[in-house]
């Protein structure tokens, strides 16, 4: 999909609803999907690179919103400027054996195919078994990883 306004941000929530926190990035998505705003377009992808790459094609402000699992205390929020700093392929990871989010984002830089503003947000997830509740740090870091997109949607200031 190519954009004619490009100003317009996308807003990428990456997870599965069904796996408890991995859900968030879905969830967050959604609710700034209620918000009406003109100016993002809002997609929700499983994570696989190869989708994510074709989701963002044509868009200047490309926000991702996924869960993390990297050792630290669960809500911790995590914020890559993936033009200046490589996303790390431990935390982000679509499965063990697919191409996901962070080896798009790389792949996507050596092919020269990266959006001018790529910010990806993870909040380190607690729980990940089948389900459908989010824990309690999750979800309060959810609503700060909100506010903070919302910000950065309405001044475009990265």
């Amino acid at each position: 999909m190519i954009v004619s306004d490009r100003q317009n941000i996308l807003l990428i929530g990456i997870g599965n609803e069904f796996r408890s926190d991995d859900g968030i990035g879905l969830i967050i998505v959604r609710q700034i999907q209620n918000t009406q705003l003109s100016s993002i377009f809002v997609k929700e992808a499983s994570g696989e690179g190869a989708a994510l790459m074709e989701a963002w094609q044509g868009y200047e402000n490309v926000i991702i919103v996924d869960a993390m699992v990297s050792g630290a205390k669960p809500g911790t929020i995590l914020i890559i400027d993936a033009n200046k700093e490589t996303v790390p392929a431990n935390v982000f990871h679509y499965s063990t054996h697919a191409f996901g989010a962070a080896e798009a984002i790389e792949l996507a830089r050596e092919m020269k195919l990266m959006p001018p503003r790529l910010l990806m947000y993870g909040i380190e997830g607690a729980n990940f078994s089948a389900g459908i509740t989010i824990s309690q740090a999750v979800q309060e870091s959810a609503h700060h990883v909100l506010e903070q997109i919302l910000n950065k949607v309405k001044g475009i200031s990265w």
